[in-house]
């Protein structure tokens, strides 16, 4: 492992200094309050200092407040915003990127219960003087009993056209500039489990000054019987995956008719990723990247392409082959059924309601 000193002159060129004053945005829903504590202290102790910690509670904001006060003894720095209506891990980070200070020029995301390292956000940071967004590796541990799972998640630089589909940017490692914030806000929204915060923001990075995966680790990925989203590799499994669609549908269309499971895997596979390169298309026309992603996934796709694409990213290794056949059987039935397409629907009634 390289140290920081080399990692931030071979890899982005920069001297070590920070770019100014910056935000740490966490979301928070009902946390466990020992590992929230943890957390939110390893964020005070960082040696970057210049931040203020948004801390948005999806309800019971109270509790919350009261968990933060405890962990960081009254630190001005740390601001707890409350709502009591919830909207899920989604709508709730975009709820707190929205408060995020006007002086702010850097925006760092945080889960409420991973482990940063001290020296975290020194070492991604200074990145940001030559690319949109920067993330950094995570040790992953599981609980009870501090096993190690791995060493390094293992995320990759791979071109855009294929972390469309695969995506390699954990909200929780991942720092950002403001240009990132101004170009995603407001999310765009498509009813999937597909629909991620940090998979639409390296999305809009990509049409800026682009993301950079640096082989460093700088925290603790704690996984245990809470997390919203794990870490680790499951394998392919038909009964698994027959399972999961009967779910989704069930959640996200209401039924479990053919029609609702068609629309599932539409949207899981496709749908999203549609919606995702149509809104930034829409909303950076002069980027080449934002024209080649909708080239490729938006409603105006060649299907013969975005297979080819697809194909090339699951042989040089770029998109696993679970996240290939995920694509492809939402293309193929979209093909087949074109009345599922509602993807680019939502998106222009979603754009006309947010005018």
């Amino acid at each position: 492992m390289r140290d920081v000193g080399d990692s931030v002159q071979t890899e982005a060129g920069v001297n070590r200094e920070v770019l100014g004053p910056g935000a740490i945005v966490l979301a928070a829903y009902r946390p466990p309050s020992d590992l929230f504590s943890v957390q939110l202290r390893s964020i005070q102790a960082q040696s970057v200092t210049d931040f203020v910690c948004i801390i948005s509670a999806d309800g019971e904001a109270g509790e919350v407040a009261q968990l933060v006060s405890d962990a960081v003894d009254g630190d001005p720095r740390f601001k707890v915003i409350g709502f009591d209506d919830r909207l899920g891990f989604y709508g709730n980070f975009e709820r707190a990127l929205k408060a995020v200070p006007l002086h702010v020029r850097w925006i760092a995301l945080s889960d409420q219960d991973d482990r940063w390292y001290p020296e975290k956000l020194e070492r991604l940071v200074p990145h940001l003087e030559r690319y949109s967004m920067v993330s950094g590796q995570s040790r992953v541990v599981a609980l009870p009993g501090e096993r190690v799972v791995s060493e390094n998640t293992g995320r990759q630089n791979i071109d855009p056209e294929f972390y469309v589909i695969e995506n390699q940017f954990t909200g929780g490692s991942t720092v950002f500039r403001r240009d990132v914030l101004e170009r995603a806000i407001p999310f765009p929204r498509l009813a999937t489990a597909s629909e991620f915060h940090d998979h639409w923001l390296a999305v809009c990075a990509a049409s800026l000054d682009g993301s950079r995966v640096v082989d460093i680790v700088v925290q603790d990925y704690v996984q245990h019987g809470g997390n919203v989203i794990g870490e680790g590799e499951e394998g392919l499994s038909l009964r698994r995956s027959l399972s999961n669609m009967r779910r989704l549908s069930q959640k996200f269309e209401g039924s479990q008719t053919v029609g609702s499971w068609i629309r599932t895997v539409y949207n899981v596979g496709v749908g999203w990723r549609e919606v995702m390169t149509q809104t930034l298309e829409a909303r950076a026309p002069e980027s080449a990247v934002a024209q080649r992603l909708a080239g490729l996934y938006g409603p105006g796709r060649s299907v013969i392409g975005a297979m080819a694409t697809v194909g090339r990213g699951v042989i040089s290794g770029a998109i696993s082959v679970r996240a290939g056949l995920e694509y492809s059987a939402g293309l193929v039935l979209g093909a087949v059924c074109p009345s599922v397409r509602g993807g680019a629907r939502q998106v222009r009634r979603w754009q006309r309601s947010a005018q």
